[in-house]
């Protein structure tokens, strides 16, 4: 996995679409799921739509207000430029080519699975 910083530079060298905050609409909600009084009581959740294309992201990934509205942006600035480029995305490109790589590691896997029973089944045999 890469480290938060080889991801930031990862992000920033990616071809995206900028959004301008014209274009965007910022609410701030509580969020759901675990946590009990901290997110039964706060309102920090981000929910932030692109008014020109319609895309709604909502971000309750940390405690801070802060932190949700810059990952947020970022996830929505992914979907937008996947809205409007298509598969000529990077974001596009570097999801495809991360799913070949996840399918060519279980091939692998299963590749060794198969010679591990291959392996143990000629050492049965030669115990017998």
């Amino acid at each position: 996995s890469l480290s938060l910083l080889q991801a930031e530079r990862k992000r920033n060298s990616l071809n995206l679409l900028e959004i301008s905050e014209a274009e965007l609409e910022e609410q701030f909600v509580r969020g759901d799921g675990p946590g009990g009084q901290a997110t039964n009581k706060t309102n920090n959740c981000v929910v932030l739509k692109h008014i020109p294309s319609g895309i709604v992201v909502k971000c309750h990934q940390t405690r801070s207000v802060e932190k949700n509205r810059k990952i947020a942006r970022e996830i929505l600035q992914e979907k937008v430029d996947l809205f409007y480029k298509g598969e000529d995305s990077e974001v596009f490109k570097e999801k495809k080519a991360s799913e070949k790589q996840k399918q060519e590691k279980k091939r692998r896997a299963k590749e060794n699975l198969e010679r591990k029973k291959l392996f143990k089944e000629m050492q049965q045999l030669d115990k017998e």
